[in-house]
């Protein structure tokens, strides 16, 4: 079954109630209106994210490709029990592959997004991007150029206070001067998330994708060469 409004009004609800005795008390919902529908979702990717990258995680299981709703509130102000954005995400094994980029999905009552990049990129692999993109190389001409063609991702990411390059082209800069970067589309098309299509959407968005995130693992490799230099 997919993503209903039913999956938003659970998730809400249970983030008002912030409550483990309202939340056993429902748990059949949660199964049923949010823990299916990603399993379905996650299953149905599975394969399109393996031709992508053979190494990512894609198993459709919680801790592995879809979130947990329970929140971590040990290093967080916010110490309410549960989340009400959900998501699925594609990364290699954390502990075999440190600092690799991933693809994510996730969605809330407010609307949903998926994209590719990293929550907090590491300085070294940015620093590796930032030499990459003045160096011309192929791998971030491919991406740039196919970039500059579309509309459905925008480059998102916090921009240092002063540029970094100010002799570089506007255009340019907006990729050099960032401490992160990310490639997202931005949705409210809740007839969309509520489809049987939206993994067909999203199988095709992250296909379109498979440049950035090749860019972002040249980078990786650059930073590993380095050290191993």
């Amino acid at each position: 079954m997919p993503i209903t409004p039913k999956t938003l009004d659970f998730l809400a609800e249970n983030r008002i109630q912030n409550s483990r005795t309202w939340y056993q008390e429902h748990k059949p919902q949660y199964q049923e209106f949010v823990l299916e529908p990603l399993k379905e979702l996650a299953g149905r990717l599975e394969p399109v994210m393996l031709k992508i990258d053979p190494l990512l995680v894609t198993e459709p299981k919680v801790d592995r490709t879809i979130s947990r709703i329970y929140r971590d509130t040990r290093f967080s102000k916010d110490k309410s029990l549960y989340r009400e954005i959900m998501w699925c995400a594609y990364e290699r094994n954390k502990k075999e592959f440190p600092d690799m980029p991933g693809f994510f999905f996730e969605f809330s009552p407010d609307g949903f997004r998926y994209g590719c990049g990293y929550y907090q990129a590491p300085a070294k692999l940015m620093q590796a991007a930032r030499e990459l993109i003045l160096e011309k190389d192929p791998v971030f001409t491919k991406v740039y150029e196919a970039m500059k063609r579309q509309t459905e991702f925008q480059l998102e990411g916090e921009f240092y206070k002063r540029s970094k390059f100010p002799d570089q082209p506007e255009e340019l800069r907006q990729w050099l001067d960032r401490k992160n970067l990310d490639l997202i589309h931005n949705s409210k098309d809740f007839p969309l998330l509520f489809s049987d299509t939206l993994w067909e959407t999203l199988a095709q968005g992250f296909q379109r994708l498979a440049p950035f995130y090749a860019f972002l693992c040249r980078a990786r490799e650059k930073t590993i060469h380095k050290e191993g230099a």
